[in-house]
């Protein structure tokens, strides 16, 4: 059974960072395009980043874009989030999700996902 399983959230202060990982096992991670979606109390699940296959293309929301700095490393089987400059509304669970796609373009509605993990909390205080 495939696993995605992401670590490094935390409380953090506005203006600090923060590094998620997100481990994934049981399949073929190199034919995979991986994002990490998040979800705030109350608010429906929203797109954040999104990295195709190889690594080479990447695709930010607009509210992170500039802070935020998705990657992956095949060889680890292991996708990455780097969030620098946190503020307040970063506040939300976590998740990263897998879309078996060997393309260039990458979907950023969460349909598209195969499998998802269990999520990490991230809470940024003012």
């Amino acid at each position: 059974q495939v696993q995605l399983v992401e670590s490094g959230g935390g409380l953090v202060q506005a203006g600090g960072t923060l590094r998620l990982s997100c481990a994934a096992s049981r399949l073929t991670f190199s034919t995979y395009a991986m994002a990490w979606f998040r979800q705030a109390p109350g608010k429906e699940r929203e797109f954040v980043a999104a990295i195709n296959w190889s690594g080479r293309f990447t695709y930010y929301a607009d509210s992170v874009k500039g802070r935020f700095t998705i990657s992956r490393d095949n060889a680890k089987n292991t996708v990455y989030l780097q969030m620098n400059s946190l503020k307040p509304e970063d506040t939300a669970v976590y998740y990263c999700a897998a879309d078996e796609n060997s393309g260039v373009l990458v979907a950023r509605t969460q349909d598209e996902y195969d499998y998802w993990g269990q999520g990490t909390q991230v809470t940024v205080s003012s």
